[in-house]
């Protein structure tokens, strides 16, 4: 199981030495993955005072495809993911050569994570449809994996068309991974039959191994080898001891997850050092599980 981190997004701030910093850190410490959220645009609950949202206008979040520019530069191993873009508020053509660029800067190491998303006011400020996103991610993805493989593509699809056109340059990986995240059925069925690996929003318990046998069972529905499709889990500094920690890490490990992201987030602390120094005891944990 490989290790990784999430992305402090909210709380890191937007100092660029700082951003390095975690990165190399995390990197030099031995992790697989930096993991980043994204949201383009938060509320402003002055003029939304019913939004029951997560974030506001006072949540940072830097661009992942910006901010994974920057870190290709200076990192030199560690996997960098996306978790997730919400890939129908964007047009396809533009994330396919965007994240092309960031596998080329980063020598093979992006891995794109996409999702739905549950923001409506991104998807009406950005002009896409929020009701029918679930029908057009499909599609997206098709799309994507041709644009990453052929250098003239022409797809004429419900709601995607492109007629003798392509990326340049092409990415490294031919294609790029692409993982999917959420917990809904159609989801489940998204991830069995498209996905790379699935981002599971799931607790590692009877409920989320479950989910985790219905997610393959579909798999082998599909044809697809159950072990071809990852899982990546998320565990909490926040609220934990490091018993904690060790029970969650060999909790992931036995529900059969490929990947584990520790996040930072929510803990308290208010430095870049706070963080670096919590990923680390967590690794240090973590390692004494092997």
């Amino acid at each position: 199981m490989k290790l990784g981190v999430i992305f402090p997004q909210t709380e890191i701030g937007s100092d660029p030495g700082a951003l390095r910093e975690f990165a190399q850190a995390a990197e030099d410490m031995g992790y697989n993955q930096i993991l980043a959220y994204e949201h383009v645009l938060g509320a402003d609950i002055t003029n939304r005072p019913d939004w029951k949202g997560m974030y506001t206008i006072d949540s940072a979040f830097h661009e992942p495809f910006v901010l994974f520019g920057y870190l290709a530069g200076v990192t030199k191993n560690i996997t960098l993911a996306t978790g997730i873009v919400i890939l129908p508020q964007r047009q396809t053509a533009l994330v396919a050569k965007q994240a092309a660029e960031v596998d080329v800067l980063s020598n093979g190491r992006l891995r794109l994570g996409i999702g739905l998303g549950w923001n409506q006011l991104e998807y009406e400020a950005m002009g896409k449809d929020f009701h029918n996103r679930g029908q057009r991610i499909s599609e997206q993805v098709e799309l994507l994996r041709a644009l990453w493989t052929q250098e003239s593509v022409t797809f004429e699809g419900e709601w995607e068309s492109v007629i003798g056109a392509g990326i340049n340059p092409m990415p490294v990986q031919r294609p790029i991974p692409i993982w999917m995240g959420g917990n809904a059925d159609a989801v489940l069925r998204r991830i069995a039959t498209q996905s790379d690996g699935w981002i599971a929003p799931i607790k590692p318990d009877a409920d989320g191994r479950k989910r985790v046998e219905e997610m393959y069972a579909l798999a082998g529905e599909a044809g697809r080898e159950p072990s071809a499709i990852g899982i990546e889990g998320r565990t909490d500094i926040k609220n934990a001891t490091e018993d904690d920690w060790a029970t969650s890490v060999a909790a992931w490990h036995d529900l059969g997850a490929t990947h584990l992201d520790v996040s930072t987030m929510g803990a308290g602390f208010t430095t870049t050092e706070q963080h670096i120094e919590a990923i680390r005891k967590f690794k240090s944990v973590a390692d004494t599980l092997k």
